[in-house]
């Protein structure tokens, strides 16, 4: 049983140190301005593994190094091959923006509504709202709550006009300008093309 457990323990060593050195490779640019912090979890202490002369770490398909996540651990040379699942979790602390008071849903998001504080990144799969520009005149699409970290999903281009609603139309050349009268065919939204 002491081997087995020293087994164990090496095997959360091995995997700790595989993450630590695939996360810079699986989060790329991200990884630089994030402090990163693994939490490797247990083994089912009554699992009893065959030794095994090389253990060999892997990402699972579809598996991503971020928030709770697993690590698979195969036996690539041993009496008996295994393959086992550790739980790990992989933390991304970095600066993002962050809610300051209650937003209902429909809400315009502006500079007074948050602030920019340290959270942790791979709290949520959704990625953060890092620029500026990607959350300010937006609208809040539900109700938002101090604290809330802005994640992609939260908020919408605000909408200026409805379909059928009468719009003039300019169009700027160089010593030339053209205006119309005319009815959308489509929801005008901020940054978007309207008919």
């Amino acid at each position: 049983p002491g081997a087995a457990a020293q087994g164990v323990a090496a095997y959360s060593e091995m995997a700790h140190n595989w993450v630590s050195k695939a996360l810079p490779v699986e989060q790329g640019a991200d990884a630089a301005a994030l402090r990163m912090e693994v939490i490797v979890g247990n083994l089912d202490s009554r699992l009893r593994l065959a030794p095994c002369g090389n253990v060999e770490p892997y990402l699972p398909v579809g598996v991503r190094l971020w928030g709770k996540t697993q690590v698979g651990l195969r036996c690539v040379d041993g009496v008996s091959r295994w393959n086992v699942m550790l739980p790990v979790t992989v933390n991304a602390f970095g600066p993002a923006w962050v809610v300051k008071g209650q937003l209902p849903a429909g809400a315009v998001v502006t500079e007074a509504d948050v602030v920019q504080s340290e959270v942790n990144w791979a709290q949520d799969s959704n990625p953060v709202l890092r620029e500026r520009g990607a959350w300010v005149g937006q609208v809040a699409t539900r109700a938002l709550s101090t604290g809330q970290t802005l994640r992609q999903g939260m908020v919408r281009p605000a909408r200026v006009f409805q379909a059928g609603a009468p719009v003039r139309v300019v169009a700027h050349g160089v010593g030339f300008q053209v205006t119309a009268d005319a009815q959308a065919l489509s929801v005008g939204v901020v940054g978007q093309m309207a008919r």
